[in-house]
């Protein structure tokens, strides 16, 4: 499905992130990937991760929270990879507080974290990514429910995803002459290293796999196969969507 294809999945925490899983799906289906993961204490396991994964994977350090620091990673990724086909962006971030209390009490700090780190990153990497895709290509990311609905505890993530989502739709009209596409999966509740952050994450969880019309929680590889539809030439009229995988969850009305 993409072989001889080149994309980077950026945002790779540990073996089950849903960034992971994006990466050994392309992996898999052919595609040479590299692997970005944010700071010294996850190089080790992400490196391992792209040294497990089928062809010539490997992992780079991208740290999202400066233009700086883009900069300085995209020197490598370029050298790697001067040609690129796809992108996935699984990052998002908010301080740990601002999941916990009332979103009334969202403090500008942690309001402006969460945009710069969850939602502006990706406009960031598009910025540079685009000139490498002078054949057309495919860029991802992931957002939420909580970008159109008040969820519990998702607070502040809730209106970066919101800013996410419409960053997609603006995108996709920019990039959308050079044959470039961009979505968004939004998934339902999966338990991996960013949700921990979100307070009284297992109730999500209960709640989706009660109500929702398949009467289950979504697995991080159906994600993945997801993002993998959206990657490649299967998905080429689809561009500016937000694509549901949450078991029909968001169809309810309860």
């Amino acid at each position: 499905m993409l072989n001889d294809k080149h994309g980077v999945v950026f945002g790779v925490a540990n073996k089950r992130s849903i960034a992971f899983a994006c990466a050994r799906a392309a992996a898999e289906a052919g595609a040479r990937v590299i692997l970005t993961y944010q700071g010294e204490r996850l190089k080790e396991g992400v490196e391992q991760l792209a040294a497990g994964l089928p062809g010539d994977c490997i992992a780079l350090p991208c740290d999202v929270s400066s233009d700086e620091a883009i900069d300085e990673a995209f020197i490598p990724i370029r050298e790697h990879m001067p040609h690129m086909d796809f992108a996935v962006h699984s990052i998002a971030y908010a301080p740990r507080d601002e999941l916990e209390k009332d979103y009334l009490a969202t403090s500008r700090r942690g309001f402006l974290a969460a945009h710069e780190i969850s939602t502006y990153s990706f406009t960031a990497l598009a910025q540079r990514i685009a000139p490498l895709m002078e054949q057309g290509g495919s860029l991802l990311t992931m957002s939420y429910l909580g970008a159109e609905r008040m969820v519990p505890h998702y607070n502040v993530m809730g209106l970066a995803k919101a800013s996410l989502e419409a960053s997609v739709r603006y995108l996709a009209a920019d990039l959308g002459p050079r044959n470039i596409r961009v979505n968004a999966v939004s998934a339902g509740p999966i338990r991996t290293l960013a949700s921990s952050g979100i307070g009284n994450f297992q109730t999500m969880l209960d709640i989706a796999a009660t109500r929702s019309p398949l009467r289950r929680n979504v697995a991080v590889a159906e994600v993945a196969n997801a993002a993998l539809f959206l990657l490649s030439e299967l998905s080429s009229g689809i561009t500016g969507e937000v694509v549901y995988v949450d078991g029909g969850f968001n169809i309810t009305a309860l």
